[in-house]
C-alpha cells in the first residue's frame, strides 16, 4: 500500500516537471513567433530606426530565466531553495495555529 503511494507522488512529481517544460516552451515559442513578427513590422514602418530590440533582449531574460529554472540552472532558485521556502511557510501558518488555540 505505501508502496503505490509513493509511486503516486514520483508520478505526480513527473508529471509537474513535464508541465514546467511544457510551459517553458510553450514561452519560448511565444518568444519566437512575437518576435519575427515585430521584427518585420519594425522593418516595414520604420527600417532606420529598430524599436524592437529592446523588447527582444528584455523578453529574452525572462525567457531565459525561465529556462534555467525550469532546467534546474539556477542554484537559488532550485528545488532546495523551493523546498526551503515551503517548510518555512508551513512553520509559520503551525506558529499561528498555535498562537491561537
Amino acid at each position: 500500500m505505501e508502496n503505490n503511494y509513493h509511486n503516486e507522488d514520483r508520478y505526480y512529481a513527473a508529471k509537474k516537471k513535464v508541465n514546467k517544460i511544457k510551459g517553458f516552451y510553450g514561452n519560448l515559442a511565444s518568444y519566437m513567433l512575437v518576435n519575427i513578427i515585430l521584427l518585420v513590422i519594425n522593418l516595414a514602418t520604420s527600417p532606420e530606426h529598430l524599436w524592437f530590440l529592446p523588447l527582444l533582449f528584455g523578453w529574452g531574460i525572462g525567457v531565459l530565466i525561465h529556462g534555467m529554472t525550469v532546467f534546474q540552472w539556477l542554484p537559488f532558485l532550485g528545488k532546495e531553495w523551493e523546498e526551503k521556502k515551503i517548510k518555512e511557510f508551513i512553520d509559520i501558518e503551525n506558529q499561528k495555529k498555535n498562537k491561537f488555540e
